[in-house]
């Protein structure tokens, strides 16, 4: 089939953290005369403050450029940055839903790093055309021969097809566009067939409601037209049609093979879901566009205020989260020693980090957050099947038949001589070995299927301090297996705090109540009376410690004298104490709180 729009390319930017992305989107941005240089500033795409502070890419951002070619052609470019972390890789996935090609970028020092390989992956399995490039080849420790030999291992491409270019002083950035007109198809569709836009990602602004960002693939998009929403059956009128260029730019249509953005007036972002396909009402499409498949969240944790009256406040500041992020999943929960709050799901803990974050900036809340944790998957005695999202929904453990805990491949690419450093971390993290292969002389891929839950808190972090930051770490799910899990609680005087109970491997049981009691003791207060603490896995105690009551000396003014009155008034100090434990409630103080549910190893 010809295509509608000769002259437009429609790519995206798939690398690994920190190969330079965003400043080659930056310099794209510069060569094009796209912005004015007076307004040119570092990292132009990433928008959000927190993606300027961290460094780091969380929203995929799409950009519209004019480049004339070396054959005087002009051609129009359409460019989607985005996010190289792996807990953001959803938001690659659907970006390359709306491109024909990726440029893949590798740094010419580090090499193919494990997010490099994913996204790869990631790129063929949308059928996009890809162009492989070396960035950063102007430093003194570039190897841009062996890291090409890399690249052409990992696709099978030409090592002189590769694209040598430094995005930071500009050098090669004319070849990699003139690679990008020449590689990459002109986009495929029908300009005369009922209009079809595919939602690939959305935004929602306080004052015009939800932004969609579409790629028109038939037909055309116009304003005032009226539209519907294939899957979700909403209807509305075009308000506002336009592209990115990078800032919005109104335009009178979006015409077949164009990425730009679409304004209705929707203030509900789950009636212009992600995915869904935009029709007219007046010559409605026969069949939708091939959507994605829904994000499921992978880590969980409870999200609190620090002051109960800011409930609702935390309330409304998820609901409008929520519109701007598909992966962000909430619902209220009680807790007796925390309050009201919300659990809520995330892809993994950067984006919960991220999350809470902007929660706490962007709508000036405080907040308690407790120990992440993973789905569980719980066959009850009676055959029934069970969700657990959270500690305190476990079920008894005599009504448990079997728990089952998501799995995950991990693969690590790392240096040969951190291999022993890799295996060995794996293991402690009831690892099992998959394979392993050497991609060059020096560099080895090892795969590992771990549980989730032992990868969450602070696996990435032991990764990086044992391998000297060398290793890179990628993942993705492999369904669910049974294991001895049990439920450990926290007791303080007797009576459990919900807040603090965690599911743990048997095996890492008594380490991990080990380590709370401790922690616990040096940080609640002393009270009148002796408070014990005690780890327990049903109604056995595995650990235990105690605060020591605070005493008043009730001898100091017995000089001398009889023993039996001193014996005599500490007896009577022993049962007031007594007494003061049957009628005292044990307050234990937010910084308690704080401390113990700080993400560290889990008492591992």
């Amino acid at each position: 089939m010809a295509s509608p729009a000769p002259n437009i390319r429609n790519f995206s930017i798939v690398a690994h953290i920190d190969h330079g992305k965003s400043t080659l989107a930056d310099r794209i941005l510069e060569v094009t005369g796209s912005v004015d240089p007076r307004k040119h500033r570092p990292q132009l795409l990433d928008s959000m403050e927190l993606e300027r502070e961290r460094g780091i890419t969380i929203k995929a951002q799409a950009v519209r450029v004019e480049y004339t070619a070396r054959d005087g052609e002009t051609y129009r470019l359409h460019l989607i940055d985005t996010p190289g972390h792996v807990d953001f890789s959803y938001e690659v996935s659907r970006s390359l839903a709306a491109c024909d090609g990726a440029l893949l970028l590798v740094d010419a020092s580090q090499g193919v790093e494990a997010q490099t390989v994913a996204n790869t992956y990631l790129a063929v399995d949308a059928g996009l055309e890809l162009i492989p490039a070396l960035n950063k080849v102007d430093l003194p420790s570039a190897e841009p021969e062996r890291i090409a030999g890399e690249i052409t291992e990992l696709i099978g491409d030409d090592a002189d097809d590769v694209i040598r270019l430094s995005a930071k002083s500009g050098l090669g950035v004319e070849d990699t566009l003139e690679a990008i007109v020449q590689r990459i198809d002109p986009p495929e569709g029908d300009p005369d067939a009922p209009a079809r836009a595919l939602i690939f990602d959305s935004q929602y602004d306080q004052y015009r409601g939800v932004v969609a960002y579409v790629r028109v693939v038939d037909g055309a998009l116009r304003k005032r037209d009226a539209i519907v929403a294939m899957q979700a059956g909403t209807e509305a009128d075009i308000d506002d049609i336009g592209f990115f260029g990078p800032d919005m730019t109104p335009v009178a249509a979006l015409e077949a093979g164009e990425v730009g953005y679409v304004i209705t007036g929707v203030k509900d972002v789950s009636q212009l879901r992600v995915g869904d396909t935009l029709t007219t009402r007046s010559a409605p499409a026969a069949e939708p566009l091939p959507g994605y498949q829904e994000v499921k969240p992978m880590v969980f944790c409870g999200l609190f205020p620090v002051d109960s009256d800011q409930f609702s406040e935390l309330r409304d500041a998820l609901e409008k989260l929520a519109l701007n992020d598909a992966a962000l999943a909430y619902e209220p929960e009680t807790s007796q020693a925390l309050g009201f709050g919300f659990r809520c799901g995330f892809l993994g803990l950067l984006h919960m980090d991220i999350v809470r974050e902007r929660l706490e900036r962007e709508y000036n809340l405080e907040l308690l957050a407790t120990t992440p944790n993973v789905e569980y998957s719980v066959t009850l005695s009676n055959g029934e099947e069970e969700k657990v999202h959270s500690p305190t929904e476990m079920p008894d453990r005599a009504r448990i038949a079997e728990i089952r805990e998501p799995y995950i491949r991990a693969t690590v690419l790392c240096p040969k001589e951190y291999v022993g450093q890799v295996m060995e971390l794996c293991q402690e993290r009831r690892g099992e070995h998959v394979d392993m292969s050497f991609l060059s002389p020096q560099r080895v891929q090892i795969r590992y299927d771990l549980p989730l839950a032992e990868i969450v808190l602070d696996f990435y972090d032991q990764l990086k301090s044992r391998t000297r930051g060398y290793a890179s770490l990628d993942y993705e799910l492999v369904g669910e297996r049974p294991s001895d899990l049990v439920k450990l609680d926290i007791l303080l005087a007797g009576e459990p705090v919900d807040a603090l109970s965690m599911v743990v491997h048997r095996e890492k049981a008594y380490p991990a109540g080990r380590s709370l009691t401790e922690r616990l003791q040096k940080r609640i207060p002393r009270q009148q009376f002796e408070v014990p603490i005690q780890a327990s896995i049903g109604s056995k105690i595995i650990a235990r410690e105690s605060v020591k009551p605070m005493r008043k000396d009730v001898i100091s003014k017995c000089y001398g004298g009889d023993i039996s009155r001193k014996r005599k008034l500490l007896e009577k100090q022993k049962a007031g104490k007594r007494r003061m434990k049957h009628v005292g409630r044990v307050e234990v103080p937010q910084e308690a709180f704080l401390a113990v549910l700080e993400l560290d190893g889990g008492g591992g």
